[in-house]
């Protein structure tokens, strides 16, 4: 079985090139697939994060729309919690409350 979360994006810009940017050099770091579904727009194809940019900015990920991440391999658990830190820290950026 691989293992999976499902995470709600409130970066103000969503998977947009910065975001998507942070997460695609974060999946180049483990073994093995990072795919990505936007579950809010479920026409749009699961995609490899490690595939490139472009493959993660086609979601179409905009801000409250969620994204289930599957993994599977030696350091599939690591991964999906590196980007459960990542997604949680709003890609690093402080939000202003609005």
């Amino acid at each position: 079985m691989m293992p999976d979360a499902t995470f709600t994006i409130e970066h103000p810009s969503g998977l947009h090139l910065r975001p998507a940017n942070l997460l695609y050099q974060l999946a180049q770091q483990y073994e093995g697939p990072l795919l990505l579904a936007n579950l809010d727009r479920p026409l749009v194809p699961e995609i490899d994060a490690r595939g490139s940019l472009f493959d993660i900015i086609s979601l179409g990920v905009s801000r409250g729309h969620r994204v289930r991440v599957r993994t599977h391999g030696a350091d599939a658990e690591a991964a999906l919690e590196a980007i459960r830190a990542l997604i949680d820290s709003n890609f690093g950026e402080t939000l202003l409350a609005s």
